[in-house]
Order: C-alpha cells, then sequence, then structure tokens
C-alpha cells in the first residue's frame, strides 16, 4: 500500500452471486480525498460499495481498503475493516428505542470500548463535529431527517475511520438539507478523513464539483469533474 492511499482496486470484478456485475475496475482513492460516485439504478454501484466493506467477497484482481487486502479478508476481520471505514446509509439505521446518545454508546461498546468517561468524551466530540451537541438525550423521532442523518455520520466518525462511505445520503432529504450534509461531510474531507459517495442527485454533483466515478455498462470510469 502507498501511503496515502486509503483505496486501491486493481483489475478488480465485482459480483453479485454469480452475476458479472462491473469488471476490471481500476480505482485509487486518497487520504482526504471527497469522490463521487455515480450511475443508474443497478450500474455497480451499491455492489462497488459492498466490496469496500467487505459485504461482497473479492476472487478476481487485487484490492485494498484501510489497510486491508480485500482478497484475503477473513470474515472475523470484516468488522474491524469496518472500524476503518465509516459507513453511511440513506435510511439512517438508527435504534428508535434509544436516544442520540444511546445509538452513539452502543457502537463505541460493540467496538471494544470500554472506559465509561472516554466513550462520553468521544460521543461529545463527534456530535460537536456534526453539530449536534444539544440533542445528545434526544430519541430519533424527536429530531429532523436531516439531524438523524447527522447523528449517522457522527456514529460513522465514532472510530476515526479512514474513509467514509456514503450511499445514498441525501436521498429522503429536502434539497437546502441535502446541501448542509454534503458540506459537512466536505468539511470532513478536508480535515483529513477521505470521502465516497453515491448518489443520483447530479443537482448537488452540480452544486459541490468534484472528482467523479461513474459506473456505467459494467466498467467504472475516472471523471476529473461533471461536466
Amino acid at each position: 500500500m502507498i501511503g496515502d492511499t486509503v483505496i486501491q482496486l486493481q483489475n478488480i470484478d465485482v459480483f453479485q452471486q454469480k452475476h458479472l456485475v462491473l469488471s476490471d475496475v481500476n480505482l485509487e482513492i486518497n487520504k482526504g480525498e471527497f469522490v463521487w460516485l455515480i450511475g443508474q439504478t443497478g450500474s455497480g454501484k451499491s455492489s462497488l460499495l459492498k466490496v469496500l466493506y467487505g459485504d461482497l467477497h473479492l476472487t478476481n484482481g487485487d484490492g485494498h481498503a484501510g489497510g486491508y487486502n480485500l482478497k484475503t479478508l477473513a470474515s472475523k476481520d470484516v468488522p474491524f475493516l469496518r472500524r476503518k471505514l465509516g459507513i453511511v446509509f440513506q435510511d439512517f439505521q438508527l435504534l428508535s428505542d434509544r436516544s442520540v446518545e444511546k445509538n452513539l454508546e452502543f457502537v463505541l461498546k460493540a467496538t471494544g470500548w470500554k472506559d465509561k468517561t472516554k466513550i462520553s468524551e468521544r460521543i461529545r466530540d463527534v456530535l460537536e463535529k456534526v453539530g449536534l451537541r444539544s440533542k445528545l438525550r434526544k430519541m430519533p423521532h424527536e429530531i429532523s431527517g436531516g439531524e438523524q442523518q447527522r447523528v449517522v455520520i457522527a456514529r460513522a466518525l465514532l472510530n476515526e475511520p479512514e474513509l467514509i462511505l456514503a450511499d445514498e445520503p441525501t436521498g429522503n432529504l429536502d434539497p437546502n438539507t441535502s446541501e448542509e450534509i454534503v458540506m459537512l461531510l466536505k468539511q470532513i474531507s478536508l480535515s483529513g478523513t477521505s470521502v465516497l459517495v453515491a448518489t443520483h442527485d447530479y443537482h448537488i454533483i452540480r452544486t459541490f464539483p468534484s472528482r467523479i466515478i461513474k459506473c456505467e455498462n459494467g466498467k467504472v470510469m475516472d471523471h476529473t469533474e461533471f461536466v
């Protein structure tokens, strides 16, 4: 692995079951990069993300993510890979029966944190980063969709990941809230955490021009910027 390379894929093929979705994929993402991942529904965006976070096994080619070899990745190592990669989904996936604080505490305890003081400090730190320090005690249903997505981003930041993978993070949000979420993800990339955002939202891409990777006709193409 090269020093500042967080994702490195060389000549990989991506399969869903036995169906070839993407072939001969070559991709590098460096520390602190903000990258858009675009393509029509069914073009392979989510499958590519699943390879990166260990949900789809890599059989052909070479791939590294967060310091892990995706080809030789054992099932027992997938949780450790996912600590290096913060994952943000469209549908939030917050635990509805517990507060914002308890949602974040659950993740920290599940990933081996034991010191109550450090847990509390880390939760407050990530909520500060996403502008939600005052929502610590709120239940998910008591906050807006945009605030819930900020909690999800805070959750993704808990273990100081090298990369955040965001799959349609603005899919359930209105345009203004979507822009706020992307601005937040941009800020996170400027602090050194790489961010890869899969989206259908071309308006948001034009608003925040950046490097673009496109899945199309079974291939992955790298564009410098959206035209």
